[in-house]
């Protein structure tokens, strides 16, 4: 049999197959002719062939559960020019959906018999169709990750370049320390104390560093001969061997701190003491302009002088994101910057005395660490029971003009501390969550929403314990979880724009078809069953490790998740270089093929998601 010409071998996935491989694909390959309403493959059947289309569009449609047909078919996409489908149906003996001819198709057919043969003999291409969102995600990323983030990425903790963990006795004196820190050729000390415990669970240690005598012996006028106990830092912050050295990064970014302690194991043992990492180390493997921005809010003096650090974020997520950056890594450094911005504004505009008669908060994405871009304030203040300030109304709208002139601009829904709404004594707060579970309204299940999300940042965060307590008994009210599941369900997936370029001149918003459905579902879900996590991922990870998610669900959500994130991080930043505003919208058209395929993937993760909180809280549409 003669070549069929153009079929292209060099795009995702066959561009996994080594020469030889896809020589076999050429020869072997057919062409084939479907009129416009021919089913190619009637779903549960098996498949003689993986088509790639060529011209034309194949439609598929998810069959009904229950074999119901009045319940009708459900649209699950659009393939075009140079899709593949069928895998599935050759793989597994069944194909998991119908696919009919909209229009008159020509496809390639590669025989099933020599698609096993491929499958059997090159990993990574079978991994693309048996791994799906995971892989394709990878390969996606490392289309434009370079080495050195890779690197960064990869590499543990425990890999790096740690300086050794050198300890000295409370009672050494401030000379002897200082002479065993130029002997040991390091940057720090760990002080042993009997009763105290590190922030790591290593109980009797305390971190001492060079900046630490010099402002003893200097600043607080000390003795060479005093001791350092009392000058040793805790608790101790940590890290484990096994974490990767951006988690170090996050870490070191959100405590404010430039070294960490590095123990063995896991996070539920107080492991060995492996050394210490510092940020020169971190750095040693990748610049990140992170800590310079880290330097410049601790160096800021005023609100003027934080901003200025702050308007260095989005350059810093620019820079990421070209990189390849993990979404949830990328989340994490933004949150822990965000937060100490806030904190160091919240410093400014209240005085020392009231700090600790109040607590902010913040709500929604920046809540669960998930906002990336600076988008809009949603925050809110808990305030002591019988606290009376008079200067309360002008701090708050001082807080609220620093963060707009910083680049947060002001909340449309006025979900800011500025307005009283949003500010309330402990008991006030009380008692407008139970308003909350009473009344369930619109707008009271749109204010609980966003304050399931709540995370204190500044002030006293034991006063949000007891705002948390009611929050969390919330989850036990089962008709108040149906209906805020049942948000979910509201906005449709839009699948059906998605193969050849179709839909409006606006694009799809992926907020309502991707992210709003699995961000809030996660959300109850975990609000039912008492899991008091903010971050999605995480709440993800702790559903499936209680077996409230399956395994293919629980790996399957937070893959769509990060790819939705993704995708619509780069449609942003590409909007600001244009001189555009940000907003939820992707363009599928200026989509790679790749993306296209893992949107495809992600939303058909978003359907079998609302598929089990229909199930799960007896829901219908």
């Amino acid at each position: 049999m003669e070549p069929v010409p153009g079929l292209d071998l060099d795009a995702p996935p066959f561009d996994l197959l080594g020469a030889a491989e896809k020589a076999r694909v050429q020869r072997a390959v057919d062409l084939g002719f479907h009129p416009a309403g021919r089913v190619l493959l009637a779903a549960g059947a098996a498949s003689e062939h993986v088509h790639v289309i060529l011209k034309g569009v194949v439609r598929a449609w998810d069959e009904p559960a229950d074999g119901n047909d009045a319940e009708g078919h459900r649209l699950f996409a659009d393939f075009g020019p140079g899709d593949v489908f069928g895998a599935w149906a050759v793989i597994a003996g069944r194909a998991r959906h119908r696919y009919e001819a909209a229009e008159d198709v020509l496809s390639f057919l590669i025989p099933a018999a020599l698609f096993r043969e491929l499958l059997a003999a090159n990993p990574a291409f079978a991994a693309w169709f048996h791994e799906g969102l995971s892989l394709k995600r990878r390969l996606a990323a490392s289309v434009q990750q370079p080495s050195e983030l890779s690197e960064l990425m990869l590499t543990r903790v425990g890999d790096a370049q740690l300086a050794p963990a050198i300890r000295i006795p409370a009672s050494t004196s401030i000379s002897a320390a200082a002479r065993r820190l130029r002997e040991a050729r390091v940057d720090c000390l760990l002080v042993d104390e009997g009763d105290a415990v590190s922030g790591d669970g290593h109980r009797g240690l305390g971190m001492l560093t060079r900046t630490d005598l010099l402002e003893a012996v200097t600043l607080d006028g000390l003795s060479n001969d005093a001791p350092v106990g009392p000058l040793a830092q805790r608790p101790v912050i940590g890290v484990r061997d096994h974490d990767v050295l951006f988690q170090a990064l996050v870490t070191m970014t959100e405590h404010h701190i430039e070294r960490v302690l590095v123990s063995e194991g896991d996070a539920s043992a107080h492991g060995r003491v492996l050394g210490t990492l510092g940020m020169a180390e971190v750095l040693a493997h990748y610049s990140s302009h992170s800590h310079l921005i880290s330097l410049r809010l601790e160096r800021a003096a005023d609100l003027s002088g934080i901003a200025d650090a702050a308007r260095s974020m989005t350059a810093l997520v620019r820079q990421l994101h070209a990189q390849g950056a993990r979404m949830s890594y990328l989340m994490e450094l933004v949150s822990a910057l965000n937060s100490r911005i806030l904190g160091r504004v919240f410093a400014e505009v209240v005085p020392p005395e009231h700090r600790a008669r109040m607590c902010l908060l913040v709500l929604g994405s920046e809540g669960r660490r998930e906002q990336i871009l600076k988008t809009d304030q949603d925050n809110a203040l808990v305030l002591e029971d019988g606290l009376e300030w008079d200067g309360l109304d002008a701090a708050m709208s001082r807080f609220g003009e620093a963060l707009a002139d910083i680049g947060y601009p002001p909340c449309p829904g006025g979900v800011m501390v500025r307005n009283p709404h949003w500010r309330m004594s402990v008991d006030g707060w009380c008692e407008r969550i139970e308003h909350w579970r009473r009344e369930r309204d619109g707008t009271s299940a749109l204010d609980l929403a966003i304050t399931l999300d709540a995370r204190p940042v500044a002030g006293n965060a034991a006063l949000f314990e007891p705002v948390a307590e009611a929050l969390a008994a919330l989850g036990r009210d089962e008709l108040l979880m149906r209906e805020l599941a049942r948000a979910s369900l509201e906005f449709s997936t839009p699948l059906n724009l998605f193969g050849r370029v179709r839909g409006d001149a606006g694009g799809v918003d992926i907020k309502k078809g991707g992210v709003f459905p699995l961000v809030n579902g996660i959300r109850v879900l975990a609000q039912r069953h008492g899991i008091r996590r903010q971050n999605s991922f995480d709440r993800c990870a702790a559903l499936m490790d209680a077996g409230v998610l399956s395994q293919e669900l629980g790996r399957d959500v937070p893959q769509a998740l990060a790819v939705f994130m993704r995708l619509r991080l780069g449609a942003q930043l590409q909007a600001l270089a244009d001189g555009r505003s940000a907003d939820n919208r992707l363009d599928t058209a200026s989509l790679r093929r790749l993306d296209r395929e893992l949107l495809r993937d992600a939303l058909r993760v978003v359907n079998a998601f609302k598929d089990h909180l229909r199930l799960v809280f007896h829901l219908r549409d």
